[in-house]
């Protein structure tokens, strides 16, 4: 029986250390190198500032003229890089959970912020952020603490949306529906009462996408979850990702 016991409290050890190696491992992914930014400093930096930082790419927007558009996170924020300097051969190495050392400035446009002309390096490591649930923060002033973060907005209303002519749909193509199908989509959705404005990023999600014919697809009443980035644009701009009818 002594035996017995002493296997099971070698045994418990042996996972209690191999679980404290595996939380060593994820400290170490998430570790700054010397001279880059925790996000709390990144925050409180000046627009126009230069900034470096670490994180993991989420999600790629665009690629164009060896530039390249990416929303990233660490565990504690998340950046939108816009117009990155990359070739299109990194640009296929920017794969999602990939961390890189970004070097840039930090910008605001239209309340977005974001890292401009910038430069990056592929580091070791990797991060794939689960989305946060952001629904309670909507219609408050917490909502932009949160800016470029994958979000989460769960049992929402879908809402009529008013083009330039005075039509109502369940969305449109372009913010007043004067685009067509590959345009960006525009959409509202509701939940205790108020009405909030959504969109699905063309160049993000394409209209080859699940996301984007999920979205023409929908009904004026549906209830939906949601996921997507925090966009900024004179106030919260979600670019969703996915959606779900319920």
């Amino acid at each position: 029986m002594k035996k017995f016991i002493a296997l099971i409290l070698a045994l418990l050890m042996v996972l209690s250390l191999a679980g404290c190696a595996a939380g060593g491992k994820d400290a170490d992914v998430f570790a700054k190198s010397e001279g880059t930014m925790t996000y709390a400093e990144y925050a409180a930096a000046p627009v126009d500032s230069q900034v470096t930082i670490e994180a993991f790419v989420q999600a790629k927007q665009s690629w164009w003229e060896d530039k390249a558009t990416v929303y990233a996170m660490d565990k504690d924020g998340g950046y939108f890089l816009y117009d990155m300097a990359c070739s299109e051969a990194d640009y296929e190495k920017l794969t999602q959970g990939a961390k890189i050392k970004v070097t840039g400035y930090k910008g605001e446009w239209a309340g977005e912020v974001e890292i401009m002309d910038a430069t990056f390096e592929l580091m070791d490591g990797s991060y794939v952020a689960e989305a946060v649930d952001a629904t309670a923060w909507l219609g408050t002033d917490e909502l932009i603490n949160h800016m470029n973060q994958f979000v989460a907005f769960k049992g929402m209303t879908i809402e009529p949306s008013t083009d330039a002519d005075g039509n109502e749909a369940a969305f449109l193509y372009n913010w007043d529906g004067s685009g067509e199908d590959g345009n960006d989509l525009y959409f509202n959705a509701s939940i205790n009462g108020q009405t909030y404005n959504f969109c699905v990023e063309s160049y993000l999600c394409d209209n080859t996408t699940d996301v984007y014919n999920a979205v023409e697809a929908l009904n004026i009443g549906d209830t939906v979850d949601m996921e997507g980035f925090l966009y900024w644009y004179e106030g919260a701009n979600p670019h969703v990702t996915s959606i779900t009818v319920k």
